[in-house]
């Protein structure tokens, strides 16, 4: 029942978020990570928090390092492959149109696939908090 919901959402923002100037680049191109930060809006309906939605390209055969977000994560597969890994759970692979999710304060890190991938990724999270925590080993 939710997917169809979020996957709704996604279609309307993401044309938004595309009338928007940010810089597109084919992943297979890049040498290292680009992260653009597209909108960061507070919730009216929720004081406290805020959603950040950012364009992620990342180049082919990429591991990020391992990090967590102090809020949660929902990232849609626009272009390429990319492999979720979430500390303790496992890989999880998403292709081209999949829609995924990294849960609140979850220690995980992502794999890009031979063609690197782009991802449009929402983050609901705590206002004043960075987006991401690297975590040391």
């Amino acid at each position: 029942m939710w997917k169809p919901i979020i996957f709704a959402f996604l279609i309307v923002v993401t044309g938004a978020a595309a009338a928007r100037s940010h810089d597109v680049r084919d992943p297979a191109t890049l040498q290292k990570p680009l992260i653009q930060d597209l909108l960061t809006e507070s919730l009216k309906s929720n004081e406290g928090l805020e959603v950040v939605v950012s364009h992620v390209a990342l180049p082919p055969n990429l591991t990020l390092p391992m990090h967590w977000h102090p809020g949660e994560e929902f990232a849609y597969i626009l272009q390429g492959s990319v492999t979720l890994i979430l500390d303790g759970e496992g890989e999880q692979e998403a292709f081209s149109g999949d829609v995924g999710v990294v849960p609140l304060k979850k220690v995980h890190t992502a794999r890009s696939g031979d063609e690197g991938a782009t991802i449009l990724v929402f983050r609901v999270h705590e206002e004043g908090q960075p987006g991401r925590v690297l975590v040391s080993d």
